[in-house]
């Protein structure tokens, strides 16, 4: 398996092959991908946006400038979610 140096490979499957890998963008703005296709953006260290099933979606919740700016720029056209959502996605990491 071949990794990105700025790649982080969270766990190990079945099948030797990682459960989801993290992938800076940008000063305090990470993606999580899980191996179903989920994404999931953090901003800092808080789930805030997420493409799921075929939809993005973002948190309702209002934060600071910046992460409504890495919201904006990961996920143009997304459905609000509350944030209850976010943290029970990626609850038990």
């Amino acid at each position: 398996m071949r990794r990105n140096r700025s790649d982080a490979v969270l766990g190990i499957n079945q099948e030797r092959e990682p459960k989801m890998k993290l992938k800076p963008i940008a000063s305090n703005m990470t993606e999580l991908a899980f191996t179903d296709g989920t994404l999931v953006l953090f901003s800092y260290e808080t789930p805030v946006a997420c493409w799921k099933d075929g939809l993005f979606s973002v948190t309702d919740k209002k934060w600071s400038k910046t992460t409504t700016r890495h919201i904006n720029k990961w996920a143009h056209c997304a459905i609000l979610q509350p944030q209850d959502y976010f943290d029970n996605l990626v609850k038990g990491i």
